[in-house]
């Protein structure tokens, strides 16, 4: 092993740009934090220009982590980096990533800008960055699509300007494997100071090769790569953390690095960023999916019991999946329940909160006979979310029957106000949904509803995500209970709740 390969993770920033994938404040240090346990070397909390709560998501990640580096992303505009600068201020290891775009198209329709005015433009950021910290990133936008002469360029000069970290976007995901190498090994070679920076690769998955595009870039000299938790980012996502890692870390053979990341937090972080964005995690998802270590063919279960590694490249404990998943009951304890959230890297805040999430547990208990994992992760991440929520469900009454109009009546608690409504609909769903919107003077459309189980057995938890646009905005909302029509109405009124918070954010590539 002759280099380590630095892991950035931008979850909480491109990742954030899925639509209806917005987190919150306390969100956003929780998923960061996990992140620092993970070890990951480089944190992007955000973008502290979009908006104020953006800002102020990335000073609470800022000083809330301590062991890695907090990054904001600015566009190479004075204000930006101003901004990013002091949402920084209190962080032990503080990044800024300026970026503008390089590509011929970009720079003629979007910028309207010459080369030499794009190259005089990024210089200056990467100067002015300079004020706040020497940890400066720069990225040409879009530079899968760019002319490599002009990028020898701007690199050359943003590197003498002061950054120290030259990222290299594959932005909207248009390269292949092979040509992505060969332009990273390219411009580490033609650049004449490339040995002043380590070069990066971030690669989005429109046709699915982001992780394939990012190896290539190790291959060929990349130091950094981009990534977020399950792939998750804009369009098709961005390249997956889970697989990158466990690639080069499983490959030692083909790769002459590897990365400091703990991987035993892989699947409790996944199941985190699920949780919190609403975005399921598919079964056949490599490292982190339910089958992702499942045996169903007869002689793959045979090679299996006779020696693990005729079917299994990795084992499955490394990357966090526990073979015994059942951990609880109805007569657990408190400091049973307590010990088994650590190790599956859920941190509450206060004694309030752990309360809170106890009770949680043993009413679930009263209800559910076994106690798995993903229930615990469940009824935490739902503790967590409704303590901050102007809008709770108070209670909820459901009529059915075969042939018959559905009646919902449900009580709601806004702003500390009691409001009731009741609705009558073909289905107990739309009848509840009815109920709500007739409870908040708001246009709402219903871009998706989707239930699946937490874990097996007919008592098991139902999660629900909702999807809800309104404005022209996006957001998803999560719930989960033994009971599918409740489990509803927690992810209506959870999407509600963001619907209710959500400020205007300048998107990164306006």
């Amino acid at each position: 092993m002759s280099d380590k390969l630095i892991i950035f993770d931008t979850t909480l920033r491109d990742g954030e740009q899925s639509p209806g994938a917005s987190m919150t404040k306390d969100e956003k240090v929780r998923i960061a934090k996990v992140l620092e346990k993970m070890r990951v070397d480089v944190i992007e909390a955000g973008f502290a220009i979009a908006s104020q709560g953006d800002f102020e998501a990335v000073q609470a990640v800022a000083n809330a982590v301590k062991d890695s580096t907090i990054c904001s992303l600015a566009r190479a505009i004075d204000k930006d980096i101003d901004r990013a600068g002091e949402a920084l201020t209190n962080t032990n290891s503080p990044r800024i990533h300026t970026f503008i775009a390089t590509s011929d198209i970009h720079m003629k329709m979007k910028l309207q800008m010459t080369p030499e005015e794009v190259i005089e433009q990024a210089v200056r950021a990467v100067k002015r960055a300079s004020r706040y910290t020497d940890n400066i990133e720069f990225s040409p936008e879009d530079a899968g699509r760019s002319d490599e002469d002009f990028l020898c360029r701007i690199i050359e000069a943003t590197i003498d300007a002061g950054a120290t970290t030259i990222n290299i976007p594959d932005t909207v995901g248009y390269n292949i494997p092979d040509q992505f190498g060969q332009t990273m090994k390219s411009l580490i070679e033609r650049v004449p100071n490339s040995d002043k920076a380590i070069f990066s690769a971030h690669c989005h998955n429109d046709l699915g090769l982001a992780v394939s595009n990012s190896l290539s870039a190790v291959l060929n000299g990349a130091r950094q790569v981009e990534c977020t938790i399950n792939g998750l980012g804009e369009r098709a996502g961005n390249t997956s953390l889970e697989e990158l890692v466990m690639a080069v870390r499983t490959r030692q053979d083909v790769f002459d690095c590897d990365t400091n990341i703990d991987a035993t937090h892989i699947l409790s972080a996944s199941r985190l960023v699920s949780s919190v964005t609403g975005f399921i995690v598919q079964p056949n998802k490599a490292i982190v999916g339910a089958n992702a270590f499942a045996h169903e063919a007869g002689i793959h279960q045979d090679g299996v019991l006779k020696y693990r590694e005729t079917y299994e490249i990795m084992r499955a404990e490394d990357v966090g999946w526990n073979a015994n998943k059942l951990v609880l009951g109805k007569h657990s304890g408190r400091n049973a329940f307590k010990a088994r959230l650590f190790d599956l890297g859920v941190e509450l805040d206060s004694e309030e909160s752990l309360n809170d999430a106890f009770r949680r547990f043993k009413d679930l208990a009263d209800k559910k006979h076994d106690i798995f994992d993903e229930d615990l992760q469940a009824l935490v991440s739902e503790s967590q979310t409704e303590a901050l929520e102007s809008i709770k469900l108070v209670s909820l009454k459901v009529c059915t029957e075969t042939g018959e109009q559905n009646t919902a009546t449900i009580m709601l608690s806004i702003n500390g106000e009691e409001r009731s409504s009741t609705a009558q609909t073909p289905g107990a769903v739309d009848a509840t949904f009815s109920a709500i919107n007739s409870l908040v003077d708001l246009e709402l459309n219903l871009q998706l509803y989707s239930v699946s189980n937490v874990t097996q057995g007919t008592d098991s938890l139902g999660e629900v995500n909702v999807r809800l646009e309104h404005d022209g905005k996006i957001v998803n909302g999560q719930g989960s209970d033994t009971d599918i029509i409740t489990a509803s109405a927690k992810a209506y009124v959870h999407a509600l709740n963001k619907v209710m918070a959500a400020t205007n954010k300048a998107h990164p590539q306006v």
